[in-house]
């Protein structure tokens, strides 16, 4: 069975390209959501965060464990900022699609802050998923694109489950 997660953590080119090498990972797309402009652009998406969606086989992968890559590969700690891009649409933010996916998430904050890994608390934002707004073709697969690109992401930390 397939299913689907929306994760944002700064720029979509650098977590689409950690994220996709995953196991388990059929496809990922970048795009905007979680603002109120219908049809946001990359000029124009005010509101909205830079996103990935990613399609997974529940049969080689979960969604703990994509939640657990995901807070291998960027700062959760800053507000509204990964790297040298700042503002909203840089934010770190889960987009769940359920309330037991919303709770599964929470759950995972929880460990993160835990873990003391990072010196301040999590300000991953909880927000519904409502729809998903592809991004403009230049920016799918811009990393593989374009070798050498601007990214923001490296893996920081083996996993949270690990003891």
């Amino acid at each position: 069975m397939t299913k689907k997660i929306v994760l944002a953590g700064g720029c979509f080119w650098g977590l689409q390209d950690l994220i996709r090498k995953q196991t388990g990972v059929i496809q990922t797309r970048v795009g905007y959501t979680g603002g109120k402009i219908i049809n946001p652009t990359y000029t124009n998406h005010e509101g909205h965060a830079e996103a990935v969606e990613i399609e997974y086989d529940t049969e080689k992968t979960s969604y703990k464990n994509l939640l657990d890559f995901f807070f291998q590969i960027h700062n959760p700690t800053t507000l509204n900022q990964q790297g040298n891009d700042r503002g909203t649409s840089y934010r770190s933010a889960i987009f769940y699609g359920s309330d037991e996916e919303k709770k599964e998430a929470q759950n995972f904050i929880d460990i993160v802050n835990k873990s003391k890994r990072w010196k301040d608390p999590v300000v991953t934002t909880l927000e519904p998923l409502d729809k998903f707004y592809l991004a403009e073709d230049y920016h799918q697969d811009y990393l593989e694109k374009n070798p050498g690109g601007y990214t923001c992401h490296a893996i920081y930390f083996d996993s949270y489950l690990k003891p």
